[in-house]
């Protein structure tokens, strides 16, 4: 009898059928290829590896950098709280799973009970001793309702993993931008540094001048004015210095150490400027959060087949097996054994049209989910071609920044041997002076610029999920629906 309490459920679970709709990937809604633009005529480091395969290490070659990235990867809150993101959802797939199985318990029983007789002359004591296996509430899953909801669940695990894969994506690009950001603070102030230096000493040649009747008080007034706007940039340059300190030590997640390596100038990052783009489809196996998108389909069309089977039948088991006898000596005898089945079958009559609400409901869901997974695609696109347009305009515009620089450079020394001579006046000295610390303040910006837009790009294309391009290479592509 035990045995065919047991087998009835299982073969309930394997005739189910699924009333889940076929799911039609929609079309990626962007053009067939990126944008093409003209290369830069100069050389830059370029990767034959595609970025999804590049670890971050081989991308990153800044050793401070990649300890940073290092600690922030153990520390980040952002980050722990995705993971544990995972693991909740791991654990709600397998509660759903859980439940296509029957549950089986064993109850073991002894009492002793002492009753008066029904004249209550006398005392009874009463034994009893009982051993059960018990088959819960069970449902055959004969529509495939049990089944659709753990798919449900089970995609929706893999859209919170790959959540957690895009979480450390987006967290080794935003160490990555902070680190540079911290840098390009660090080399204005000390620019705005060494420019009010230079312009102390101007202006003490002014005061000599003045004194030897040389020049006017017009003269020194014009340098102190611009020795004091250089002395308010020096401060509002530690005040950017400061917050970049602080972005990047949220982002790690702890106090950063004493010990970290040297710091490498930004003229000198060894970041990899070019990675092979490849196509528009690429991105879907490459880019976490278009799995992500692309499971939270998945998990939507799943429920609509939850929300018709509701629309059916639903039968469940109750059963129970065992022995039960007043000595336990005889627990065990043929004669003592009992058993319940009782089945149960439930079928909605008038629900008030709430079950085709939830159906309707579930179907707008799905619309929802599909708008989402292509306008996932779509930002994806988007930031790629950006990505791609930069790397082939950013080298030409530093070019011409370094040509623009020289160039005011050789301005002002001509302007400070015409003013020496008596040629020019100190207003021209002057504006020569600030056109000069202008344009390498922008050549500063636009270095920053570049290696921002490297990181991007780097990001954009799926990179930063592994440390080493060895382990890229050998983890497993994530499963397509």
């Amino acid at each position: 009898m035990m045995r065919r309490l047991l087998t009835l459920p299982l073969i309930g679970c394997l005739g189910a059928c699924s009333l889940t709709p076929t799911l039609q990937h929609p079309p990626a809604p962007v053009p067939a290829s990126f944008p093409v633009a003209s290369a830069a005529p100069a050389p830059t480091p370029a990767s034959a590896v595609p970025a999804s395969a590049l670890g971050w290490r081989a991308m990153f070659g800044d050793p401070r950098l990649q300890r940073l990235i290092d600690l922030a990867l153990e520390n980040n809150r952002d980050l722990r709280l995705a993971t544990l993101n995972v693991q909740a959802a791991r654990a709600r797939s397998n509660i759903e799973g859980a439940a296509r199985l029957p549950a089986v318990g064993l109850d073991a029983t002894h009492s002793r009970e002492r009753t008066l007789t029904t004249d209550a002359t006398s005392r009874e004591l009463d034994r009893r001793t009982g051993v059960n296996v018990a088959l819960s509430a069970f449902e055959l899953d004969l529509f495939g309702r049990v089944r659709t909801l753990s798919d449900a669940a089970f995609a929706r695990y893999l859209a919170s993993e790959q959540g957690r894969n895009a979480a450390q994506i987006a967290l080794v690009g935003a160490v990555a931008d902070a680190y540079f950001t911290q840098r390009l603070a660090d080399e204005q102030l000390r620019l705005s540094e060494r420019t009010l230096t230079d312009w102390r000493q101007s202006l003490a040649l002014a005061r000599l001048l003045k004194q030897a009747e040389q020049n006017s008080s017009l003269d020194v007034a014009q340098a102190e004015g611009q020795v004091a706007l250089a002395e308010a940039d020096v401060e509002g340059r530690r005040r950017a210095l400061a917050e970049a300190d602080n972005a990047l030590q949220l982002l790690v997640g702890s106090e950063l150490p004493g010990d970290l390596p040297p710091a490498v100038s930004l003229e000198r990052q060894p970041v990899i400027a070019r990675l092979p783009a490849g196509l528009p489809a690429d991105l879907l196996l490459t880019r976490p959060d278009l799995r992500q998108a692309e499971q939270m389909l998945v998990a939507a069309n799943a429920d609509v087949g939850v929300a018709r089977a509701a629309f059916f039948p639903q039968i469940s088991l109750t059963a129970s097996f065992g022995y039960a006898s007043a000595s336990l000596g005889s627990l065990f005898d043929p004669a003592r054994e009992v058993w319940r089945f009782a089945p149960q079958i439930s079928q909605p009559l008038f629900q008030g049209g709430r079950l085709r609400a939830e159906l309707r409901l579930a179907e707008v869901r799905k619309s929802e989910a599909v708008a989402q997974y292509e306008r996932a695609i779509q930002v994806a696109f988007r930031e790629v071609a950006d990505a791609l347009a930069g790397t082939a305009t950013f080298d030409r515009q530093i070019e011409a920044q370094r040509r623009a620089v020289s160039a005011t450079q050789r301005s002002l020394e001509l302007s400070e041997l015409r003013y020496r001579a008596g040629l020019d006046g100190r207003l021209d000295l002057l504006d020569a002076q600030r056109q000069l610390y202008a344009s390498r303040q922008a050549l500063l910006d636009l270095r920053r610029a570049e290696i921002a837009n490297r990181v991007a790009l780097y990001k954009a294309l799926g990179g930063g999920l592994h440390a080493d391009s060895d382990d890229a290479a050998a983890a497993p592509t994530g499963p397509r629906a």
